[in-house]
């Protein structure tokens, strides 16, 4: 069993900054391929980037240049950073664990809200 906890979201005006954090249980972080995730309302949950164990990074286009996943193995968390934010972006962000590499993810955090005003 896996367990994620995010912090980090809130509200900020369009064109702010914001980091999320996510921090795991479990000894084999390292070995996770880590992803975030969000959802509007009224929206289905969608794909924001996910981090492979040996690094490879793929993002959505919609925050391609604007977002950036870092994860720390040592810590157990993975951050990410949300620059030039758009009223679009607001949305309860979820972080996941694919912890077989499989490209299903098994674990979710509680989600966490980031909301942009305009």
């Amino acid at each position: 069993q896996v367990q994620l906890v995010e912090s980090g979201g809130g509200l900020v005006q369009a064109g702010g900054s914001l980091r999320l954090s996510c921090t795991a249980s479990g000894r084999t972080f390292n070995s996770y391929n880590m992803g975030w995730f969000r959802q509007a309302p009224g929206k289905e949950r969608e794909f924001v980037v996910v981090r492979g164990s040996g690094g490879i990074v793929n993002y959505a286009d919609s925050v391609k240049g604007r977002f950036t996943i870092s994860r720390d193995n040592g810590q157990r968390t993975v951050y990410l950073q949300m620059n030039s934010l758009k009223p679009e972006d607001t949305a309860v962000y979820y972080c996941a664990a694919d912890i077989n590499r499989d490209s299903e993810y098994d674990f979710w955090g509680q989600g966490t809200q980031v909301t942009v005003s305009s």
